[in-house]
C-alpha cells in the first residue's frame, strides 16, 4: 500500500522525499484559476520517477452546474488536466463531485456529469483515471451523500469511472465511517484512492476543514479501518507541512504495520 500527500507543485519529488512519501498528489496550474496547466521542465523527471504521481484538478471544476458559464469552461478545463497529467504518468486525476445552484434540478447535474465524459470521449477519451471525489458540504451537492452518490454513477453507467474516498469529507458530509467502505463499493464498485484525513469540523457540519490524524472529531482508528478496507493507496491532505505530514504518513504506517 502506498502512502504518501498533497505537496506543493514546484518540485512534488523533494517534497515527497521529505515526508519519505511513496506517492504525491499537487496540483498542475492555481487551484483557484481557470488557467491550463504549462509544460513542466521536470516532467522527464517525474515520470521516471519511482514515486505515484496523482493530480488534483481545481477547485473552481464544476460541471454539474447549470450555469452554462462554468460548465463548459469547467468540461475543458478538465480534460486539459486530465491531458497533462497522463503526459506526468500520473496514476489519476482527482475532481470534486461538484453541485448545482439552489432551485436548480439534481438530475440535471448528474446528466452534466454524463456530458462531460461524453465530450472527452468525443476528443479521444481520458488519458488517465478520473477520480470523482465525495464532497463535504451542500445540500445540492452530485456527490456528499452516497444516495447521490448513486445517482451520479447511474447516469455514468456507460463510462470508466474512478473514485476518490476522503474520510474529512465523509463525516463532515454526514456519513458514518463505520462499514463505510462497503457502502460505497456497492455503489461505485471500487475506491481508487482514499484521502486520508481528520475533519476539524463535527460530523454533518458540512465544513470541509481537514485536521491531521491524531486532531479533529474523526478517531483516528476509524480512519485507519477505512484505508484496511478500501486496500488502495492513500494521501494525507492534513495541515502542518512536511513535518505534520510526516508525522500523519508514520502513524498509517505503524498502523497499518507497512515501511516506507
Amino acid at each position: 500500500m502506498r502512502i504518501g500527500a498533497h505537496v506543493d507543485q514546484t518540485d512534488p519529488l523533494a517534497e515527497a522525499a521529505a515526508r519519505s512519501a511513496e506517492a504525491v498528489q499537487f496540483f498542475l496550474a492555481d487551484p483557484q484559476g481557470w488557467k491550463a496547466p504549462k509544460p513542466r521542465e521536470d516532467a522527464d523527471r517525474l515520470r521516471a520517477a519511482d514515486v505515484d504521481l496523482y493530480v488534483h484538478a481545481p477547485y473552481v471544476i464544476n460541471v454539474a452546474t447549470l450555469n452554462n458559464r462554468i460548465r463548459i469552461p469547467s468540461r475543458k478545463l478538465l480534460l486539459a488536466h486530465a491531458t497533462a497529467a497522463g503526459q506526468l504518468g500520473a496514476r489519476g486525476l482527482i475532481v470534486h463531485g461538484g453541485h448545482v445552484n439552489t432551485g436548480d434540478d439534481l438530475a440535471v447535474g448528474f446528466d452534466n456529469w454524463r456530458k462531460t465524459f461524453a465530450f472527452a470521449a468525443d476528443a479521444g477519451g481520458f488519458p488517465l483515471p478520473v477520480l470523482i471525489e465525495n464532497t463535504a458540504g451542500g445540500d445540492n451537492a452530485c456527490a456528499r451523500r452516497l444516495d447521490a452518490l448513486a445517482r451520479l454513477w447511474d447516469a455514468l453507467g456507460d463510462y470508466e469511472v474512478g473514485f476518490c474516498l476522503d474520510t474529512c469529507h465523509a463525516h463532515a458530509g454526514g456519513e458514518e465511517l463505520l462499514d463505510l467502505v462497503d457502502r460505497v463499493k456497492a455503489i461505485t464498485g471500487r475506491i481508487d484512492l482514499v484521502h486520508a484525513n481528520n475533519s476539524k469540523g463535527g460530523f454533518n457540519s458540512g465544513q470541509d476543514r481537514h485536521d491531521n490524524l491524531d486532531g479533529g472529531t474523526i478517531d483516528p482508528e476509524l480512519v485507519v479501518a477505512v484505508i484496511r478496507a478500501a486496500g488502495a493507496p492513500v494521501i494525507v491532505e492534513t495541515p502542518g507541512g512536511a513535518t505534520g505530514q510526516s508525522a500523519d504518513i508514520a502513524f498509517l504506517r505503524d498502523q497499518l504495520g507497512t515501511g516506507a
